[in-house]
């Protein structure tokens, strides 16, 4: 019964420890994002280049050059 009673304890002592490891990762995540969007206007955030567009014209050329091979 003595065994099963340090179990006991042993198993309440680390599912605290647990939780409170949680709560203290919760606690420092909410407040180094509030401290992170405090100083975000120091170093904005590049605006994400666009790919350029292929030309038309040669999707155009690919067509009709398909259609005359198919048409052969």
């Amino acid at each position: 019964m003595q065994l099963l009673g340090q179990g006991l304890v042993l198993m309440v002592a680390g599912m605290g420890i647990v939780y409170l490891f949680l709560i203290v990762l919760i606690f420092t995540a909410k407040y180094s994002s509030a401290f992170v969007a405090r100083f975000d206007s120091i170093l904005p955030q590049d605006a994400p280049k666009k790919a350029p567009k292929p030309a038309a014209a040669n999707d155009d050329a690919n067509i009709a050059l398909a259609i005359a091979v198919a048409m052969r």
